[in-house]
């Protein structure tokens, strides 16, 4: 029996899926550093990074690859994120770091409110002309679903799990709810990766005061300036020591988490439960211990630079998760997701422009919120590869709080549902 010709051009696959994903990022690096004139025009006008997001992306949305039945991101993210957490740190400078703690959580608060208050103003905003998207009678509110949606986009997917069962919103309006969660963060990502390629002009926009992140990128920056070449032996204790330490996690996750739900799972919505959190608290404190020790010089050999090799392969395959094609299924709610996300960012760049704050924090505040601790690292390393806890350490509170941040959110958005 024939197989269709359009079946056959979907790769499902992960080895190829895999390969796929190299190839691209390969090209995308390998053009970046071109010197031919329309290489260098291109990327002066689209960050190097985005197009290693955006590129996927295409790849799912015109169906060559389904990224919603692919492992791919769950061994980048489970297995590659930590890893390069641990490598990211090695050469991390606590002083410095301490220093950036006040505009760091400034902006990370301001962002968490944005999405507080733009979820009501939102449904408010689109309830003016089209009531019927965001009204129904119960059990169809449109709000719970909602709901679950602040939940994830102030802290995590545990947290929208926990709303769920607070608020027991419809299924299938749940699931189109989903799909906006995926676009919309995409969309932010894609928006914060790009303003990231501009931080320059947008730090002149805002006239920030960079003294406190140049000093710490400066600093991280001495250990780089080395004449050794990595051996071969050099290469393989890097990429021991992050695979070695993400191991390390994994086991440890293994019997904390368990441990919690069993005796102690009131802590749920803590987020203490969740085996995704441990991993990411274990790795980023060794990696930080072992930056207090002689590890640190494993980054004169490149442990940043294998770091960066892991994070963008899991820029790659968080790419490969949206599929544009979602939004024709329910434009009124994807709708409501991009006047949310927008309120959240316009907040976002008053305070920054208010407080004199670099872009930086700006963008690793708001993806800590929306992405999480999957994402945040990623726009940190992009500024710098040092500069990687941050987001992790950011998306940890947030991970912490968004359950309560999601339910003031769905309560708010309650009072002016349509009824």
């Amino acid at each position: 029996m024939a197989i269709p010709l359009v079946q056959l051009l979907v790769i499902t696959n992960d080895a190829v899926v895999l390969g796929l994903l190299a190839i691209t990022l390969a090209f995308v690096f390998k053009t970046a550093e071109s010197n031919h004139p329309f290489f260098k025009k291109f990327y002066a006008i689209i960050p190097s990074v985005l197009l290693c997001y955006l590129i996927p992306s295409f790849f799912n949305s015109t169906g060559l690859i389904a990224g919603d039945k692919s492992q791919v991101y769950f061994v980048a993210s489970r297995y590659l994120l930590p890893a390069s957490l641990v490598l990211f740190t090695l050469s991390l400078d606590l002083k410095e770091f301490w220093k950036l703690r006040k505009k760091a959580g400034l902006m990370f608060i301001t962002g968490t409110i944005g999405i507080v208050i733009g979820g009501p103003i939102a449904v408010l905003i689109v309830s003016a002309f089209a009531p019927g998207i965001v009204g129904g009678a119960p059990p169809n509110e449109v709000w719970k679903a909602l709901a679950t949606l602040a939940g994830t986009w102030t802290g995590g997917g545990a947290n929208q799990v926990a709303l769920f069962e607070i608020f027991k919103p419809n299924p299938a309006i749940f699931t189109a709810t989903i799909a906006v969660d995926i676009i919309i963060s995409g969309l932010n990502l894609a928006f914060v990766l790009y303003g990231a390629g501009k931080a320059e002009k947008l730090n002149r926009l805002f006239k920030a005061d960079t003294t406190d992140f140049d000093n710490l990128v400066t600093r991280v920056g001495q250990y780089k300036k080395s004449d050794r070449v990595p051996s071969i032996t050099d290469l393989m204790v890097i990429v021991g020591l992050g695979l070695g330490v993400s191991g390390l996690a994994h086991f440890l996750s293994d019997i904390i988490a368990p441990w919690i739900t069993a005796n102690a799972p009131y802590l749920a919505k803590f987020n203490l439960t969740s085996g995704f959190f441990w991993i990411v608290i274990i790795s980023t404190a060794i990696g930080i211990t072992l930056s207090l020790t002689r590890a640190r010089k494993l980054e004169e050999a490149g442990a940043s630079r294998i770091g960066t090799i892991f994070l963008y392969f899991l820029v790659a395959t968080i790419g490969m998760q949206m599929d544009v094609r979602s939004i024709f299924s329910n434009p009124g709610l994807f709708l409501v997701g991009f006047i949310w996300v927008s309120f959240h960012l316009v907040l976002m760049f008053i305070v920054a422009r208010l407080i004199k704050a670099p872009f930086f924090f700006m963008a690793v505040g708001s993806e800590a919120n929306i992405g999480g601790a999957a994402s945040a690292p990623i726009v940190a390393s992009v500024f710098h590869p040092s500069l990687a806890p941050i987001g992790v350490l950011l998306a940890i509170i947030g991970l912490a709080i968004g359950t309560y941040a999601g339910y003031i959110c769905g309560l708010l958005m309650q009072l002016v549902a349509p009824k």
